[in-house]
């Protein structure tokens, strides 16, 4: 067995393999290498005597501080080879945490309620992160080592056997990644080589740009791939892609995409890369032609802000802005609402205009809910707290006949009653103690109160946190659930409604009432106080039953 590490600069290395430790030899490029039989190993770098995992491990199976496993990603008997793979633009996302999702939080529990996603109409599945993390449950964003699939969840094998039984139902995956920071326990990058280059606000942040970069850039983009081609997933959701800081010619998302376009014409199936961007800068979804990174999509949190702002009222914070009148107008028309023009959240001017006669909406995911925007209010409550069914059914509504693509958080579909909170298991009492105090602290700067604030180690946030799949049986659940699925196939029928051209897409909003124009079809929502005439046309879904559209309701004619 061959065993290898990148550890430059260092003057002795050794491996240490089933209980016995072993010399390894150094390469001209600092990579150390040594052939040992074995299967469990950890590396020693210099005279350290701490034990350390591998960086580029494939299974941690006693956790982040265990040692390393030998895994082969060949051994896995996929039954997905006639899989051609799922495209981006059409397709309805449904995003889910593994670890709440169902009450065992794991991937083969996962599985069992993969059907129930079929019903509804969602055609990619998004992945929250599943590398390994310090700890059995939280979030997934303070992974430490990327290759490794979190043990708790099922491990490698465990992840294989969702995606394969997610394509066997011609459901796509999507995984979220995160190259933008390690977490803040277990990270042990640094001690083998110059991986980190200062931190930012979640972690230490990795050196993609400095003196000894070339190889960890190469760390990143090969995990990148590796996730592709031995997962089989068919999308990665990058995470806060503005926390990258790269300031070459070729930025590294660029070269991403350049590496994952070269494996998807070899794999001949659709592979897509998704950001997160708080910058609403066009050029990441820009094809490379054209100047861009060539990304196929981002998440666009100005459409989120403006519905929320238009279906619950709330104009705190970040949302202050998208209360400005026909906010929600200008920004389902423009994908940004913050474009170039003033921004009182951030106190400068933000972000840049898209081209709207060549950038097509698809490249923008549309949600009214996902995990950041509900587990960071400080209880974790959903919209469907706040709001009535028929509010979030005119929400609904606007998302799934918008030309973006939309994305349903686990639950939503349902108006789920649960909370999605904040959570974590760290070992270590300092670094949870320091978790819980910034939390709190957090929230108090908001006006929340600590004791509304639930304690992010308590086992209860977790178990709270977890969806209730018998609310189902509830006639007020399975109703909302049913408009979901209403919509999506009405989305499916009648191409005008997934249309993406964004240059000939047009909204009016006369105060608490809107239209979209979709072709020849107008999506008609009306939150005011009074009813709406009803326009004559063929009426293709409607939560309104008379003449009119009263308040909280929507109509979709042709």
């Amino acid at each position: 067995m061959s065993f290898s590490v990148w550890a430059p600069g260092h003057s002795r290395v050794r491996v240490r393999v089933d209980g016995e430790l072993h010399p390894m030899n150094e390469d001209s490029g600092g990579w150390w290498h040594a052939e040992v039989a074995g299967t469990d190993y950890s590396f020693f770098v210099d005279d350290d005597e701490t034990p350390l995992p591998d960086p580029r491990s494939l299974r941690q199976p006693d956790g982040v501080f265990g040692p390393s496993q030998v895994y082969d990603h060949s051994a896995f008997p996929w039954t997905d080879q006639g899989w051609t793979g799922r495209a981006l633009p059409g397709s309805v996302l449904y995003e889910l945490h593994i670890g709440t999702f169902t009450p065992e939080g794991t991937f083969d529990s996962a599985i069992t309620k993969l059907d129930h996603l079929v019903d509804l109409g969602v055609d990619l599945v998004e992945v929250m992160p599943v590398n390994s993390f310090d700890g059995t449950t939280g979030w997934g964003y303070d992974g430490v080592l990327w290759g490794a699939v979190h043990e708790p969840y099922g491990g490698p094998d465990g992840f294989k056997r969702f995606v394969d039984a997610a394509h066997s139902r011609g459901l796509g995956v999507v995984l979220d990644v995160v190259y933008n920071h390690m977490g803040p326990s277990g990270a042990f990058l640094d001690r083998f080589g110059p991986y980190f280059a200062g931190r930012n606000l979640w972690g230490p942040a990795l050196n993609v740009t400095g003196p000894g970069s070339d190889e960890v850039r190469r760390y990143v983009l090969d995990n990148a791939l590796m996730w592709f081609r031995d997962f089989h997933v068919d999308g990665l959701r990058l995470d806060a892609i503005h926390a990258i800081v790269d300031t070459r010619a070729t930025h590294l998302l660029e070269e991403m995409a350049q590496e994952v376009d070269a494996l998807a014409a070899g794999l001949q199936r659709p592979l897509s890369l998704i950001a997160e961007s708080d910058l609403n800068d066009p050029r990441h979804v820009t094809p490379r032609a054209a100047g861009g990174y060539g990304l196929a999509a981002q998440w666009c949190d100005d459409l989120h802000h403006a519905l929320h702002v238009f279906l619950t009222g709330e104009t705190q914070g970040y949302y202050k802005d998208f209360a400005a009148p026909n906010a929600l107008k200008t920004t389902l028309e423009n994908a940004f609402f913050h474009a170039g023009t003033w921004s009182s959240f951030r106190d400068r001017t933000h972000g840049r205009p898209i081209n709207k006669a060549v950038t097509p909406g698809h490249r923008f995911l549309c949600f009214l809910q996902n995990h950041d925007q509900i587990g960071n209010r400080a209880t974790g409550d959903r919209m469907a707290a706040s709001v009535s069914p028929g509010v979030l059914a005119c929400g609904a509504a606007i998302m799934f006949c918008s030309p973006y693509t939309p994305m349903v958080f686990m639950g939503e579909e349902w108006a789920a009653s649960t909370p999605w909170q904040f959570f974590a298991s760290f070992h270590d009492p300092g670094l949870a103690d320091a978790v819980r105090t910034g939390r709190r602290k957090e929230f108090a700067d908001h006006g929340w109160g600590e004791s509304e604030v639930p304690d992010p180690i308590d086992p209860r946030t977790v178990v709270n946190s977890r969806l209730d799949w018998s609310e189902l049986d509830d006639p007020a659940h399975e109703a909302v659930l049913e408009t979901y699925k209403m919509l999506i196939a009405l989305r499916r029928k009648h191409p005008e409604l997934s249309d993406p051209r964004l240059d000939s897409f047009s909204v009016d909003q006369d105060d608490r009432v809107v239209t979209l124009h979709r072709g020849a079809i107008r999506l008609i929502c009306n939150l005011g106080k009074t009813d709406v005439p009803r326009p004559e046309g063929e009426i293709l879904l409607s939560s309104a039953v008379s003449g009119v559209i009263p308040p909280e309701s929507f109509v979709i004619i042709r």
